[in-house]
């Protein structure tokens, strides 16, 4: 099949249909590790990790993709390329081959090696940046080569495409209000690209006024949790609103990894440091009795299992 019948014969409409089933998924009570909340407080987690490709990212990757081929900007003979952590990457990169348009990924190098063996086995190029510079890095070189190439290359710029807020906005913020009947009083997400926490914050605020958003980023620019932000050393992307965000809370690496163990060990859920730090940061709330905490658990544990700090205390 070629490229241009499979992207000249796709509507925006069919996108999901062709790429698989993404949102829509369950929202799950913490009970053990949440011990030490108040009598009365809940805690539930947002279980993006069981999207397609096993990350919250299938949301924000299937918006651009829908809205550029909408936007006649996605068109045959065009690299989709982009800078990514990983897992946008690899969201891409399966709509690709689903779809039939090739994925470039400007990634940093220190990137999980389950990362990388997904971009390539999904048939996406890896264009490996300077590890020190981060995800800021690699956007500057995906950048530098869509204005050198722009007749090869779609730069969506995930990190500045209003189309990713936009699908937590209308996605992940409205199945949190129904899944929890209408109770929930805090959001609880990591700050990476910050469209989750600005589209689904913005969307439950609209909804519960009251409610109240919180950001988790790294405790400083130097971290290992892949995906998230230390703003106030990193470029600040253009989806994430501070409006929105009531409070930030940073959590070190260790921490992170410390309660990844113990959300596998205490409740059966496999998932990756990134989710470790959104839970770590959900424990430290001071919350009233009859409050219900939701944190999104971004992705899952196989990304990280060449981790050596699985094993430890929990």
């Amino acid at each position: 099949m070629s490229t241009a019948g499979t992207l000249t014969g796709l509507s925006p409409d069919a996108l999901r249909d062709r790429a698989g089933i993404v949102g829509r998924t369950p929202l799950l009570r913490l009970g053990r590790i949440a011990s030490s909340l108040p009598v009365g407080a809940e805690l539930w987690a947002k279980a993006e990790h069981l999207n397609p490709t096993g990350s919250v990212k299938d949301r924000a990757a299937e918006s651009i993709v829908r809205s550029a081929i909408a936007a006649g900007e996605l068109t045959a003979g065009r690299t989709l390329l982009d800078a990514s952590s990983g897992n946008t990457g690899i969201s891409y990169a399966m709509l690709g081959a689903r779809l039939g348009f090739p994925v470039a990924i400007c990634l940093p190098q220190n990137a999980s090696p389950e990362r990388v063996y997904a971009l390539r086995s999904l048939g996406a190029a890896v264009i490996f940046t300077d590890p020190i510079d981060g995800t800021d890095g690699a956007q500057r070189d995906a950048r530098r080569r869509a204005a050198e190439a722009p007749r090869q290359y779609f730069y969506p710029d995930q990190y500045n495409h209003p189309a990713n807020p936009e699908a937590h906005l209308r996605g992940t913020g409205p199945e949190i209000w129904a899944q929890s009947r209408h109770r929930v009083t805090h959001l609880i997400a990591g700050v990476g690209t910050g469209g989750t926490v600005t589209g689904a914050g913005r969307y439950l605020k609209q909804v519960s006024p009251g409610l109240r958003v919180i950001g988790v980023e790294p405790t400083g620019p130097l971290h290992g949790l892949e995906g998230l932000k230390h703003l106030p050393t990193a470029l600040r992307p253009g989806t994430y609103d501070a409006a929105v965000v009531d409070e930030t809370v940073r959590v070190d690496t260790e921490e992170a990894q410390a309660v990844r163990r113990r959300l596998a060990k205490a409740e059966g859920l496999f998932v990756g440091t990134s989710s470790g730090a959104a839970v770590a940061a959900a424990l430290r709330l001071t919350v009233p009795a009859g409050s219900v905490a939701v944190v999104i658990l971004p992705d899952g544990g196989d990304r990280y299992r060449s981790d050596p700090h699985w094993e430890g205390p929990a």
